[in-house]
């Protein structure tokens, strides 16, 4: 079991150690963004647009990245392995040309409904290009993820952002300053970056229609679809919502702290990336369920922790921004929880892959996707932007627990469902209490003690017990 541990603790560093790299990058270049602009409106449009590529990408990808992490490792011959990946790649290629195609015939209409503006279609013609290179790129680090090739991997995706980092502000300095300059910075960088790749971009962009293989691929993909349009309407229908109920402003305050709030993933997206193949190539090893119940109290103890640090550290961090986007600092630590939700979720779905039900996903999110609609109908109206994390964080904690639940029946790892909810409900008001005391100008010993009462809680219910004993 070290051995394991090791290697998915190594291949995490280096995953981390580049999520570290692209953050920072983010984190400077969203400022920069905000003071070239110096509009939250610009912001909420960029916002939008994001919103609306993001929705674009699940779409192309239409559940084939799971799929391809199974029958990848179903299969250890090199030429099948290949006929799989290039399957994938011309089946998301197809989706992107016929996106494409329904903008290039109604782009304008298109984008006057999705950004509730005229006259900018041309930020999506720039981001659907954009989403085609990009998609190649993905795919082609997918396989070097696969292969353990982390190094690589790493050093590819900082190259990345520093390009869009560097090439951003160039335009936004000397050459176009607005959003087109923006997105047209990102086009080009994604387009330099397939150059680099271009050996093996050459061996899976061969386009391969092989029906019993697509077949298979959809087959098991098919059923996370609609999981996929459900995660992508908890995490961004809000920002319609705030569209119809507030302002376009308001959606760049919402979009500053969502940006924010994705400092969590400094924690979590190194494992996120190693996660499924560690977990995948310990399928059918007997002592599996006690090392994954160890990983699991550590996983939501550490991102915890980190929620909480967050909340503490955040009307520091938020001085980076212009003033008139510093408002936005109340939301983060909240709405980080839920991106933190968004990842462990896939921490402890392992016995529905393991067993390819992934239809429970599809069903989790889908009741999740329900309600986060329903909640931002009921509290966007009454709380604005309060309004939509609510919805946020109250849907990812109700899917959260479908998963876990199916999960355990169909593979069962001993650690406690009622232990996780003790911890998630306890790191929600240990949250807002810290919000609270900043924004009310409290006196500041109040936060150490949240953080003292949070910790003697969580040992409350012997979390640490899932730390010992373990061979």
């Amino acid at each position: 079991m070290f051995s394991q541990l090791k290697r998915l603790g190594a291949d995490s560093l280096l995953y981390a150690f580049m999520n570290v790299g692209t953050k920072l990058i983010a984190f400077i270049l969203f400022p920069l963004y905000a003071h070239y602009l110096d509009d939250t409106s610009q912001i909420g449009l960029l916002q939008l647009v994001d919103t609306n590529v993001s929705m674009l990408t699940f779409l192309v990808i239409f559940g084939t990245d799971s799929a391809l992490a199974y029958y990848y490792f179903e299969y250890k011959d090199k030429e099948t392995r290949e006929k799989y990946v290039r399957s994938v790649m011309t089946f998301r290629l197809t989706m992107v040309i016929l996106l494409f195609v329904v903008f290039l015939i109604g782009g304008d209409w298109l984008s006057s409904i999705l950004l509730d503006s005229d006259g900018y279609s041309q930020l999506f013609y720039i981001a659907l290009g954009t989403l085609c290179l990009d998609t190649i790129v993905t795919l082609v680090l997918t396989i070097l993820r696969y292969e353990f090739h982390t190094k690589r991997v790493v050093a590819t995706t900082v190259g990345k952002m520093l390009l869009i980092a560097i090439v951003s502000i160039l335009f936004l300095m000397f050459v176009w300053t607005s959003l087109e300059g923006i997105l047209l910075a990102r086009l080009i960088s994604v387009g330099i970056i397939v150059l680099v790749l271009i050996r093996p971009v050459r061996v899976y962009l061969r386009p391969l229609f092989d029906w019993n293989i697509l077949k298979k691929i959809l087959v098991y993909a098919a059923p996370l679809v609609p999981a996929s349009l459900a995660f992508w309407i908890i995490a961004n229908a809000n920002n319609y919502f705030l569209t119809a109920y507030a302002t376009i402003s308001d959606v760049g305050i919402y979009g500053t702290a969502i940006k924010f709030a994705t400092f969590i993933t400094l924690l979590t997206s190194g494992i996120q990336l190693a996660w499924r193949p560690f977990s995948m190539s310990l399928k059918d090893k007997e002592s599996s369920p006690k090392l994954f119940s160890t990983l699991y109290a550590a996983f939501l103890l550490i991102g915890s922790l980190g929620v909480l640090l967050l909340a503490t550290a955040m009307p520091w961090i938020i001085m980076v921004m212009p003033e008139k986007f510093r408002i936005a600092f109340q939301y983060v630590a909240p709405i980080s929880i839920a991106t933190f939700l968004s990842f462990y979720y896939m921490i402890v779905s392992t016995g529905i892959f393991y067993t390819k039900q992934t239809k429970h996903i599809s069903i989790a999110f889908g009741i999740a996707a329900v309600v986060s609609l329903i909640l931002n109908f009921i509290f966007v109206p009454i709380f604005s932007i309060w309004g939509t994390v609510i919805s946020y964080v109250g849907s990812y904690c109700l899917a959260l627990f479908i998963v876990f639940r199916k999960s355990q029946k169909l593979y069962y790892v001993p650690f406690s469902g009622f232990k996780m909810a003790w911890t998630i409900f306890w790191l929600i008001a240990a949250t807002l209490s810290i919000v609270y005391v900043q924004l009310e100008d409290l006196n500041s010993w109040l936060i150490v003690g949240v953080w003292i009462v949070f910790i003697i809680l969580i040992l409350l219910v012997r979390m640490d017990k899932y730390f010992v004993n373990r061979k």
